[in-house]
C-alpha cells in the first residue's frame, strides 16, 4: 500500500511540474509594461558552412528594430530553413513577448494544418520551432534589458563546464594515450572533460564479430577495457572521460560494456541502446554501477516522460534544438527535479548554439556539462564578437548582457555561409 501511495505521490509530483513554471509568473510581470509595444516584422535565416556540418541561425526582428537570434539545427538538419521560413507568415505581426503562447499555438489554423507545429503535427518540426523559440528568447531578453537566464528564473552559476571530443589516436597504445594527455593538458581552453567511444575490430581477423548485429566480441570487450584504463591512467583523476555510443548494443551488451569502464569511474556512458524509451533502459540503470546519460535525439516532454517516470536513465541530455527550445526543456528539467534526476546537454551546434545553451543551464539547479565541437582554435571560436575568452578551464562564462548576450561577427560569419546563403537574406 506505501509503495501505491509513493507512486500515486510521484505521479502527482510529476505532473504539477508539467503543468506550469513558477518562474513564468516572474516573467509576465516583467513583461507586462512591454506587452503589445513591439511587434515581430520579420523571420530571416542564414546558414554556415564547416568542414562536414551546417549551422542555420534564425533571426527575428521587431517593428522597432531589435532582433534575437537562436540557431536551429543543422546537419543532418536537411530543410530546418525552409521550414523556419515557412512559418514566417504566421508570426509577422503577433508580440514576440507571448513566447509559451506562440510556442505552443505554432501555425495553428494555417492552411492544411490539423493542430499546430509543436504538438500533434509536430512531426520532424521541432527543429525548426526550437530555433524560432530561442532566438524569441533572445528578442524578449533584449525588449526587456535582462539576460535570458533571468527570464527563465535566474542563475545557479556563472559559468558553465563544457567537454571537448578530444580522443587518444590509438587507446591501445600507452605512448598514444600519453601524447593525448599531453595535448590535452597544453590545451589553451582547458577542458577537463572528454567524450570518445573505442574503436571496433575488423570482422575478417575477429571471428567473433558480426558486423550486422548489436554485439561485442569477447577480444572488442577486452580491448575496450584496456583502452579505456590506458587513457584513465594517461590523464589521470582530475579529468573526466565519457564513454559515448550511438544507440548500437542491446541490452547485455551495454551491461557488460558498463563493468568493462566500471573501473575508470567515467562521468557517464551514453547512448548505449536504440533512442526510444524500453524496459530495458531501466533494467541497465539497474544493473550498472555507471550513470547512464541520454536524450539528445528526444522531443517535448511527451519524448521524455518514460525515462523520468521509469528513471530509464540516470542523467537527461537534451539537444535543445530537438527537444523544445528554452522552455520546453526548463519543463523537462523541472519534471526531471522531482525524480532526482540532473541535466546535461548535447550540443553539435556553432558557438552560437554553446552560448544559448550555457545560458539556459545557468538557470537549471541539478545542471553538469554541456558538449561543445568549438573551443579548438579556428573560425568557429570566432564567430561570436567576445569581450572576455571564449572558454577558460573548461568553462564557459554566462553572459549579463541582454537577452543570449550575443553579437555576431559579420566578417567570419559572411566569410563561412553555405553555398547560395546572403547575410541574413
Amino acid at each position: 500500500m506505501q509503495a501505491i501511495r509513493a507512486s500515486r505521490l510521484s505521479r502527482r509530483q510529476f505532473l504539477g511540474a508539467a503543468s506550469g513554471v513558477p518562474f513564468l509568473t516572474a516573467y509576465h510581470r516583467l513583461a507586462a509594461a512591454e506587452r503589445k509595444r513591439v511587434k515581430i516584422r520579420d523571420v530571416q535565416t542564414i546558414t554556415m558552412q564547416g568542414a562536414s556540418r551546417t549551422y542555420v541561425l534564425v533571426r527575428i526582428v521587431s517593428d522597432d528594430g531589435l532582433y534575437g537570434i537562436g540557431e536551429a539545427y543543422g546537419t543532418p538538419g536537411v530543410g530546418v530553413s525552409e521550414q523556419i521560413l515557412s512559418i514566417k507568415p504566421w508570426l509577422v505581426g503577433k508580440d514576440p513577448l507571448e513566447i509559451d503562447a506562440l510556442y505552443t499555438d505554432l501555425g495553428v489554423r494555417t492552411k492544411d494544418l490539423s493542430g499546430t507545429r509543436t504538438d500533434g503535427s509536430a512531426h520532424n518540426f521541432l527543429r525548426a520551432a526550437s530555433g524560432i523559440e530561442m532566438a524569441l528568447w533572445d528578442l524578449a531578453g533584449k525588449v526587456l534589458s535582462v539576460p535570458t537566464s533571468t527570464l527563465l528564473g535566474g542563475k545557479f552559476r556563472n559559468r558553465v563546464r563544457v567537454y571537448d571530443h578530444e580522443a587518444p589516436r590509438n587507446m591501445l597504445d600507452k605512448a598514444s594515450c600519453r601524447e593525448w594527455a599531453q595535448k590535452i593538458h597544453a590545451d589553451p581552453s582547458g577542458f577537463t572533460a572528454h567524450k570518445f567511444g573505442f574503436p571496433r575490430t575488423n570482422p575478417q581477423t575477429d571471428l567473433g564479430r558480426d558486423p550486422g548485429n548489436k554485439q561485442l566480441s569477447t577480444r572488442e570487450l577486452i580491448q575496450l577495457r584496456q583502452g579505456f584504463e590506458n587513457c584513465r591512467e594517461a590523464i589521470g583523476w582530475d579529468h573526466d572521460i565519457i564513454v559515448h555510443c550511438h544507440w548500437e548494443y542491446d541490452l547485455r551488451t551495454s551491461i557488460q560494456i558498463a563493468q568493462a569502464v566500471e573501473a575508470i569511474k567515467p562521468l557517464w556512458f551514453e547512448d548505449p541502446l536504440p533512442v526510444e524509451y524500453s524496459e530495458s533502459w531501466k533494467r541497465l540503470v539497474a544493473s550498472s554501477n555507471v550513470p547512464i546519460c541520454t536524450g539528445e535525439n528526444l522531443a517535448r516532454r511527451e519524448g521524455f516522460k518514460d525515462f523520468i517516470l521509469n528513471q530509464g536513465c540516470d542523467i537527461l541530455h537534451p539537444d535543445l534544438r530537438n527537444s523544445g527550445g528554452f522552455l520546453e526543456t526548463k519543463r523537462i528539467a523541472d519534471m526531471a527535479a522531482v525524480f532526482a534526476l540532473p541535466m546535461s546537454s548535447h550540443n553539435t551546434g556553432s558557438q552560437v548554439f554553446t552560448y544559448s545553451t550555457c545560458q539556459w543551464a545557468a538557470s537549471v539547479r541539478d545542471y553538469i556539462a554541456c558538449e561543445t565541437i568549438t573551443g579548438q582554435g579556428g573560425w568557429m571560436d570566432q564567430v561570436l564578437v567576445l569581450d572576455t575568452p571564449y572558454i577558460k578551464d573548461g568553462f564557459v562564462q554566462v553572459a549579463d548582457k541582454p537577452g543570449l548576450g550575443i553579437e555576431l561577427n559579420p566578417d567570419i560569419v559572411k566569410a563561412h555561409l553555405a553555398t547560395g546563403e546572403r547575410w541574413w537574406g
